[in-house]
């Protein structure tokens, strides 16, 4: 049987799908409530399983009878006041996952990270998964929880864990549109007019899912992959997503001084809200970055994958919104 942590997030919903099509029992683990399932998902082959990665007892009896583990459960949060649980739920929890994994002695375990656990470079040089990541002023909990994580995969695999790792892009899929990088649908479809110059790589969910399947039916062991299907500007990726919802492309540029003020903003409104700030210090700052990622380890390895177009991802998902 084959475990799946963060069933009911965007790249779990997505890879149980595409497990259940193949008639492998999965158990798939959820975290507050069973997920609308996505269309053609063989629902028998499911058993659904509530747990908490950080409820070690829960955790132990989800490890019963499992052979591979596929570990897409994270939190990811830019506020403030979730960072400490973030960090927790994602190093703590990716921790438990790993120690069950050898104590049970399953085959192989897929941990998905973020290219957010990849450190930058200085200029615009491409980044791969030799680029050093380093601690400073601008670095993400989210970056540093996902880091941190993946230390835990390497220090279960120098205990002897058949694991690798991948680094996936900013996911593009179908799912809750009110979470994850969905959200950002929902919010080039309400004609959000501001765009930056930031550049980050992308990749689509299905592309992400057929590659952890690839990996875990491959030979290797104690890798990292970056996962993109090529690097775009935010203006390009929100242009192309208002086109696909027939809706206006952004037109107002953003500058530095204007998202560090929006950030501040936010901030104080979400504390006299006690909402969460939808800007915050950190995404301001990602927005304004260029950062180019290499995803060509990836493709040497597997010679017959190919990323999808981004283009036509974006197109697929803008009609699947608007249907």
């Amino acid at each position: 049987m084959i475990l799946v942590t963060g069933a009911s997030g965007l790249v779990g919903l997505h890879l149980i799908k595409q497990l259940s099509e193949e008639n492998i029992p999965i158990r798939a683990l959820y975290y507050s409530s069973i997920p609308k399932l996505l269309d053609n998902t063989i629902e028998k082959n499911i058993e659904w399983f509530q747990c908490d990665v950080l409820d070690i007892i829960s955790l132990e009896k989800a490890f019963t009878s499992i052979t591979q583990v596929y570990h897409c459960a994270a939190m990811v949060s830019y506020d403030q006041r979730l960072h400490e649980k973030m960090k927790e739920v994602n190093i703590e929890g990716t921790a438990n996952v790993v120690n069950f994994s050898i104590e049970k002695n399953i085959k192989k375990l897929i941990h998905v990270s973020s290219i957010a656990a990849i450190g930058k470079e200085e200029d615009d040089s491409l980044i791969t998964e030799k680029t050093e990541w380093i601690k400073n002023g601008y670095t993400s909990t989210y970056s540093e929880s996902k880091f941190y994580s993946e230390m835990e995969v390497f220090r279960g695999i120098g205990e002897g864990l058949n694991a690798a790792i991948l680094n996936p892009a900013i996911i593009l899929g179908e799912g809750n549109w009110d979470r994850s990088s969905s959200n950002l649908f929902k919010i080039v479809h309400d004609e959000f007019p501001y765009f930056t110059n930031g550049k980050t790589a992308w990749v689509d969910v299905k592309d992400v899912v057929k590659a952890m399947i690839l990996l875990m039916h491959s030979e290797v062991n104690n890798e990292r992959y970056i996962l993109s299907a090529g690097n775009f500007s935010f203006k390009e990726i929100f242009t192309m997503m208002a086109l696909s919802m027939n809706k206006k492309p952004p037109y107002r540029f953003a500058a530095k001084w204007m998202t560090a003020l929006v950030w501040r903003l936010a901030f104080v409104k979400s504390i006299l809200t006690g909402k969460v700030a939808t800007i915050t210090k950190e995404t301001a700052h990602s927005a304004q970055q260029i950062s180019n990622y290499d995803n060509s380890k990836f493709l040497k390895q597997f010679p017959n994958f190919s990323f999808e177009k981004i283009e036509l991802t974006i197109d697929r998902i803008g009609k699947n919104f608007i249907s």
